[in-house]
C-alpha cells in the first residue's frame, strides 16, 4: 500500500530535478549547439559557487531523506520480528532499496566533483543514473503486478515512463554529443514527477474517478469492469495531458534560451532551412505554371 505523501514526496524530487535538466539541456544546445555535450548532471552556474552542486544535492539529500522516512519512520524501527525481517514492512525495505540507488548516484557524482579519489565521467555517471534507474523499473514493474484493477495501471504506465528514461540515459552515455537524448532524459524524469504527483491526487486524494471507491482495506474497488475501463481511459488522458504540458514547457524554454543565448549557428542553421525551404517552393510553383 501507498499513501498521498508517500507519492508526493518523490514526485517533488522527480519534478525539480528534471525541470532543471530540460532548461539546463536546452540553454547549453542554444549557447554553443556545435559543442553539445550530455551531462549526467547540471551545475548552477549563475550565483554563489556553493550553489554550483545544487542539483546533486537535492538528488543525494532528497534520496537520503526519503529513503529515511522509508525504513526508519514508516518501520517504527519495527524492521526485524520474531528473529526475521518483519513482513508487514517488506514494501518499505523496497522503496528504501531502489532510494538507495539514487542516494549513491548523487554521492558518487558529489565525491567525482569535490575530490580526486574517484574521477568519473559523464558517460560513466550516466549508466550509474541508469542502473538506479533500472532498479526503480524493477521495484515498480513487481508492484504493478502485485497491485490489482486501477492501481496496478497507473503503477504500469508509471513502469513506461522509467523504462522509457533507462533508453535515454544509456543512449546519452553511448552518444555524448546527442541533444535529444539528454533533453529526453530531463523530460521523462519530469514526467515520472507529474506521474507521482497524478497517482497520488487519483488513488489517494480527491480525484478518484467515479465508480470507483477505496474499501476496508484501503485497496480500490470499482464498481463493474466498465466503470474500471473508464478510469483506465482517464488515466490515458491524464497521461496524455502531462505529455503536452511537457511539450510546452521545452517549447518556453527554448524560446527564452534561444533570446538569451542564442549561438550564431542558430541564426545561421534557421536562416538555410529557410532559405531552402522558400527555393523548395519557388520550383514547385513554376513547375505548375
Amino acid at each position: 500500500m501507498g499513501s498521498f505523501k508517500g507519492h508526493v514526496l518523490p514526485g517533488t524530487l522527480f519534478l525539480a530535478v528534471g525541470l532543471w535538466r530540460v532548461w539546463a539541456s536546452v540553454a547549453r544546445f542554444a549557447a554553443d549547439p556545435s559543442n553539445f555535450r550530455v551531462r549526467a548532471w547540471n551545475p548552477v552556474t549563475a550565483g554563489p559557487a556553493p550553489l554550483r552542486l545544487l542539483e546533486l544535492y537535492v538528488v543525494a539529500g532528497g534520496a537520503f531523506a526519503d529513503m529515511c522516512v522509508e525504513v526508519l519512520y514508516s518501520t517504527h524501527l519495527r524492521i526485524f520480528a520474531g528473529g526475521e525481517v518483519n513482513p508487514a514492512h517488506l514494501n518499505d525495505l523496497e522503496h528504501g532499496g531502489m532510494l538507495l540507488m539514487f542516494f549513491l548516484f548523487g554521492a558518487l557524482a558529489l565525491l567525482s566533483q569535490k575530490t580526486r579519489c574517484l574521477p568519473l565521467t559523464d558517460g560513466a555517471l550516466c549508466l550509474v543514473a541508469a542502473t538506479a534507474f533500472t532498479a526503480e523499473f524493477l521495484l515498480f514493474y513487481f508492484h504493478s503486478t502485485t497491485h490489482m484493477g486501477l492501481e496496478g495501471y497507473y503503477h504500469y504506465l508509471l513502469v513506461v515512463l522509467i523504462g522509457l528514461c533507462i533508453a535515454a540515459t544509456v543512449l546519452g552515455a553511448l552518444l555524448p554529443a546527442s541533444f535529444p537524448a539528454d533533453l529526453g532524459a530531463g523530460v521523462l524524469i519530469a514526467l515520472q514527477g507529474l506521474w507521482f504527483y497524478q497517482t497520488a491526487l487519483t488513488l489517494y486524494g480527491p480525484m478518484l474517478p467515479t465508480g470507483c471507491a477505496r474499501d476496508a482495506d484501503g485497496h480500490i474497488e470499482c464498481r463493474n469492469r466498465g466503470a474500471e475501463e473508464r478510469a483506465e481511459q482517464l488515466a490515458n488522458f491524464q497521461l496524455f495531458g502531462h505529455v503536452f504540458l511537457a511539450f510546452v514547457y521545452v517549447l518556453g524554454c527554448y524560446a527564452v534560451a534561444a533570446a538569451r543565448y542564442g549561438h550564431p549557428d542558430l541564426t545561421t542553421t534557421h536562416a538555410t532551412h529557410v532559405a531552402a525551404t522558400e527555393l523548395r517552393g519557388a520550383g514547385g510553383d513554376e513547375g505548375a505554371i
